[in-house]
């Protein structure tokens, strides 16, 4: 860039300053050529229409060849599709499986970066409604780059969205054989567990303050399909309640993602000897279940939760026979 188009950006822009008025020459620059070699591309490009599951109405390219993903369960959907080649970057959480970590990172779920995503020029943004941020999906569009959101409530869900997925990124037939694999394995789930009296637990979101999980959630439904009910009765998704509440509804297991546990095991000791939790027959028991943070990801491992779960709190239902 010349000096002369400098000082026309400077005058044009009010900047002082020609290092900001490079950086921000350079920064639009760069965004503009992106959107106008998508809007180029597009046009050389038979485009479809497809709806997300948000009811938004999304135009991709026929063959989606670069794709990036903004939530570690649609990561693990990715790989899980055989189509990991074709993903271009991910977020800093994305770590299973250990190959999506070397992926190129854009930044968080919540505050990714909208410059490393564009220069990854992709045929479409992955993201989740309950993590990402609606401003991060209008940004997206902004920058002309297709966002498409899936929105699972259930494990059902989970296993229906990444079939419908599958579809969109042109992977039917392992979408197919990755939704009779999950279906077959919780039917035999279900048929152990069948007249199995259902267990009150409590999943600890977090210990201070004490959060657990909704009815409507995901994980209510894992709870559920694991021969266990939450105590928890909340129209919010993550409710906060009183330690008192807890300690009436006495749930015979607290669980515990592991990730959250990593964070709080040393503790149970202590907890043990404060007011209220001291009460909880789950702790003077030492009926804990520590659950790997699949359970946390309406991801292909969700059936693993719930199979893991289910063997901690019903582990005679699971154990061999000689």
């Amino acid at each position: 860039m010349g000096q002369k188009e400098l000082k026309r950006a400077q005058r044009k822009f009010g900047i002082v300053s020609g290092r900001a008025a490079l950086a921000f020459l350079l920064m639009a620059v760069t965004t503009g050529l992106t959107v106008q070699a998508r809007s180029q591309t597009a046009s050389a490009t038979a485009l479809r229409e497809v709806r997300d599951e948000t009811g938004r109405v999304v135009k991709l390219p026929a063959q989606i060849g670069r794709i990036v993903s903004l939530a570690p369960s649609l990561t693990e959907t990715v790989y899980a599709l055989g189509l990991q080649d074709r993903l271009v970057g991910d977020t800093e959480y994305c770590d299973y499986p250990p190959d999506a970590a070397k992926k190129h990172k854009v930044g968080g779920a919540i505050n990714p970066n909208m410059e490393e995503i564009a220069a990854l020029r992709p045929d479409v943004v992955l993201v989740v409604k309950s993590l990402n941020r609606l401003e991060t999906v209008r940004a997206l569009e902004q920058l002309g780059i297709p966002v498409y959101s899936v929105d699972p409530h259930s494990v059902n869900g989970v296993i229906e969205s990444m079939k419908r997925l599958s579809g969109v990124l042109g992977a039917e037939d392992a979408g197919a054989a990755l939704d009779a694999k999950l279906r077959e394995r919780l039917a035999a789930i279900h048929a152990k567990l069948n007249g199995v009296a259902p267990i009150p637990v409590l999943f600890v979101v977090w210990t201070e303050p004490l959060m657990s999980i909704g009815g409507k959630t995901f994980i209510a439904d894992v709870l559920e399909r694991t021969g266990a009910t939450s105590v928890v009765d909340s129209r919010q998704d993550w409710p906060q309640f009183s330690l008192e509440e807890v300690v009436r509804l006495q749930p015979e297991y607290l669980v515990f993602a592991s990730s959250h546990w990593e964070t709080v095991h040393n503790d149970v000791e202590a907890l043990a000897l404060k007011p209220g939790w001291s009460a909880l027959r789950a702790i003077k028991n030492r009926k804990i279940a520590i659950v790997s943070d699949a359970i946390n990801r309406p991801g292909p491992r969700i059936v693993d939760a719930v199979e893991e779960l289910a063997r901690q709190i019903h582990p005679e239902v699971f154990a061999e026979k000689n």
